[in-house]
């Protein structure tokens, strides 16, 4: 497994008149998390794009346990639990002040972002994913 952890300080354009996070932004905050594992991985999204390789969501889950307000910093962690193969998913924690508030997962496809097909993903990208998971072991 790979884990990353990201903070976030919530903007207020993310709330509700009660200043309490938009159930929607969640996802945001996935996304977030996601851009910053790959990044941290060293291995950012706009490298898999100069090959041409997107990684669109295709599912969603979002359990919510509790809420993010105005101004809280928040802890995204992101996990990645499984070497991927065409299809994969990668899991998310949000924690606010040490207590989980959400969790879920996306489900994301590797595809040709001419002809938006499914593809293997790059050699280079799943030697990086290799390392580290043979490196927890």
């Amino acid at each position: 497994m790979i884990k990353t952890v990201t903070d976030y300080r919530v903007l207020y354009a993310h709330t509700d008149k009660m200043g309490v996070v938009n159930n929607v932004r969640y996802l945001e905050y996935f996304e977030a998390g996601r851009n910053d594992f790959l990044r941290k991985l060293g291995y950012p999204y706009r490298q898999l794009e100069k090959l041409n390789v997107g990684l669109p969501v295709i599912e969603a889950y979002v359990k919510y346990i509790s809420s993010a307000k105005y101004d809280d910093v928040i802890q995204i962690n992101t996990f990645l639990k499984k070497i991927p193969t065409v299809r994969f998913n990668i899991d998310y924690e949000i924690y606010c002040e040490n207590v989980l508030i959400v969790s879920g997962y996306t489900m994301h496809s590797f595809v040709n972002l001419e002809k938006m097909k499914p593809v293997r993903p790059p050699a280079d990208f799943m030697e990086i994913l290799i390392k580290k998971f043979n490196a927890q072991i």
